[in-house]
């Protein structure tokens, strides 16, 4: 265990030392780069479900609306 810590330490000193070397623009760059690998490699919850309870809910527009005109009424009223 304390070889692969040895190692470890090693190689982040080795890699900043590299970075060190690098132009300004060039470290922001790295760090940019650090910052996108760390929000990829965030545990995503498990999408839920898609509910399918909702089927119907419009029935009572049916005489009064296309379903297409139905699609855009809701989409209007979600964000109302």
């Amino acid at each position: 265990m304390q070889a692969k810590k040895k190692t470890f330490t090693t190689r982040m000193q080795t890699i900043e030392e590299k970075i060190q070397q690098l132009n300004p623009m060039s470290q922001r760059e790295v760090e940019n780069f650090i910052e996108f690998m760390l929000q990829r490699d965030i545990p995503r919850r498990p999408a839920k479900k898609l509910r399918q309870d909702w089927g119907g809910a419009l029935k009572e527009f049916r005489e009064q609306y296309t379903s297409l005109e139905l699609q855009r009424k809701s989409l209007e009223w979600r964000e109302g």
